[in-house]
């Protein structure tokens, strides 16, 4: 495999945060060099709500990256969640002004470019404007109008925004590191990447990344992205349950969820016990394993409900014969499947990453989801650094993860459109 190609990804979620740094082969074939997982603190819901907290955290876990790998970790991938993240569906129409009428990839780009003009409040910012389809005359579902003759084309894109606070706050603990962001993406949108297949996206599918403190949705339909959006329950809401419930320390009502735990109370046996450590007392007290269940399928019930109303409210529900893929660490909840296909009505399985080399046992479960989707995400839409070895020259990119750099937005679109429309 040739060297000289690396790429990052940074994952700061609410549970854990894990750096991923990877090899980028001949082929552009992805090889992991090196895993840093460490437990989250600082954030909450997928924002910072304390900083310093925060880069302690991150710093963690890009060192122990780093020693896995040695190399020096100067810019990467970084995802972004949070309920404050939105989306909407914009047109942008563009005349073909050149004698020829031939349509340029400059002509894309505007088309793009006007497809961004939109109505935000200032405290928000445009994280991605993804293509759906292009419209050339009014002949619609053309994937890329590169050499199509014409004289309007219009282009129908997906806009996901996010609050500028949130996305910024995420940025600052990355910076305080000395590490550059090459670019911020949407989580459930970096899942896809790493979980779904393109017949699903083709055929119409949910993406359902259920993480410790939020549940990130994305919708594709005819191979494109739909809808987005991310809800505030996720697998910390079944343990606080839990803890309440069993009157048990949080610490103690995570590890019976994972040891013990199923989303369907009606297959455990009602006569089965577990012990609990229970407040004001230094001793376990013997609980219903029913008991514990029930609560987690309650939670469960709630939290597939919220995305069953939510695909209602994009108006694709009757286009999603793919049904459901769930990912993220609280898929791996037992009977998980079963549930939400009951609720949802859809065929439902678990999404494990895949497109991957090297390190992949310490990463292949549907907790990783994002950070694999990070690397893939960043392998097809961006530019590569070179890799740098412990001790050598570093020069830092810029970035341009804020957008409000005209030239270097400008730049960035460019790239990625090609790496769109070949």
């Amino acid at each position: 495999m040739a060297k000289g190609k690396i790429i990052v990804a940074i994952d700061a979620g609410t549970t854990k945060v894990c750096t991923l740094i990877a090899e980028i082969g001949k082929e552009e074939n992805i090889h992991i060099i090196g895993v840093g997982v460490c437990p989250s603190r600082g954030l909450r819901k997928g924002v910072v709500v304390n900083i310093e907290e925060a880069v302690d955290a991150i710093s963690t876990s890009i060192e122990k990256a780093e020693r896995v790998s040695g190399y020096k970790v100067v810019s990467g991938y970084v995802g972004v969640g949070g309920s404050h993240v939105d989306s909407l569906n914009n047109r942008g129409v563009i005349a073909i002004s050149h004698g020829d009428r031939a349509i340029s990839h400059d002509d894309i780009e505007r088309a793009v470019e006007a497809a961004r003009v939109i109505n935000i409040p200032s405290n928000r910012e445009i994280v991605h404007s993804i293509p759906r389809q292009f419209i050339v005359d009014g002949q619609e579902g053309i994937r890329n109008p590169f050499g199509m003759i014409g004289y309007r084309l219009d282009v129908e894109a997906h806009i996901v925004t996010g609050a500028v606070t949130g996305i910024q706050n995420l940025v600052k603990c990355v910076h305080k590191l000395g590490v550059e962001v090459d670019d911020v993406i949407l989580e459930p949108l970096a899942s896809s990447e790493a979980v779904l297949t393109e017949e699903e996206k083709e055929m119409g599918v949910v993406l359902v990344d259920i993480g410790g403190g939020t549940t990130g949705m994305a919708i594709f339909v005819e191979g494109s992205i739909f809808h987005s959006a991310v809800l505030p329950v996720g697998g910390n809401h079944i343990t606080n349950d839990i803890a309440i419930g069993l009157r048990t320390p949080f610490a103690m009502a995570e590890e019976i969820k994972v040891k013990r735990g199923h989303s369907l109370s009606s297959v455990v046996d009602p006569e089965e016990v577990i012990e609990v450590t229970t407040f004001g007392r230094n001793q376990k007290e013997k609980v219903s394993r029913s008991q514990l269940c029930q609560i987690i399928e309650a939670r469960l019930q709630e939290t597939f409900t919220l995305i069953q109303n939510e695909v209602k409210k994009s108006g694709y529900d009757s286009l999603l014969p793919a049904g459901v893929v769930l990912t993220g660490g609280a898929s791996e909840m037992a009977g998980i499947a079963d549930l939400a296909s009951e609720i949802l009505q859809v065929p439902v399985r678990i999404g494990y990453p895949y497109g991957i080399q090297g390190l992949v046992d310490s990463i292949g479960s549907p907790s990783y989801s994002t950070g694999v989707g990070l690397l893939l995400w960043g392998a097809m839409f961006g530019e590569h650094s070179p890799a740098r070895p412990f001790g050598g020259k570093t020069t830092p990119r810029k970035s341009g993860s804020k957008g409000q750099d005209g030239a270097d937005m400008y730049g960035k679109l460019r790239g990625w459109l090609k790496a769109f429309l070949p």
